[in-house]
């Protein structure tokens, strides 16, 4: 039994593209890729729910990993591109953090539900009264 692992395991190092594939080189940052696409989707959801310090925190860990990514031997690549991605998330929920409670995001989009509650107010008002005005006319 060992003598199969064993040629196997000659056999996959042998292919450059299996030796890489079965390397933490591939499955470090292929895991670590969640993060970056985390980060992503949540740039769709509301700015209120984003952590500063988290944001800040996140964008500075994939600076230096970036800069890991090229200090290690053999250059890790596909490290540097899931760093480079999530860095770029992170900085734009960082400004989406700022916009929103630092720079008036937050009044300005209560301004506009404020707008459409009373726009919506005023179109059921005007419903109201014309059904008053059917039921009075027969």
């Amino acid at each position: 039994m060992a003598a199969a692992i064993k040629a196997l395991n000659t056999k996959i190092r042998a292919n450059p593209v299996l030796d890489y594939v079965c390397s933490t080189h591939f499955w470090g940052p292929a895991s670590n890729f969640g993060i970056p696409i985390a980060a992503v989707m949540d740039t769709q959801k509301d700015p209120e729910i984003i952590s500063g310090r988290m944001t800040a925190a996140l964008a500075g860990y994939s600076a230096v990993f970036m800069r890991y990514a090229f200090a290690v031997t053999p250059r890790n690549y596909l490290l540097f591109a899931c760093h480079f991605v999530n860095c770029n998330a992170q900085l734009v929920q960082g400004y989406r953090y700022l916009q929103y409670w630092n720079f008036g995001g937050r009044e300005r989009i209560e301004q506009t539900k404020a707008k459409e509650g009373l726009d919506t107010v005023k179109a059921k008002g005007e419903e109201a009264v014309q059904k008053v005005k059917e039921v009075v006319s027969k």
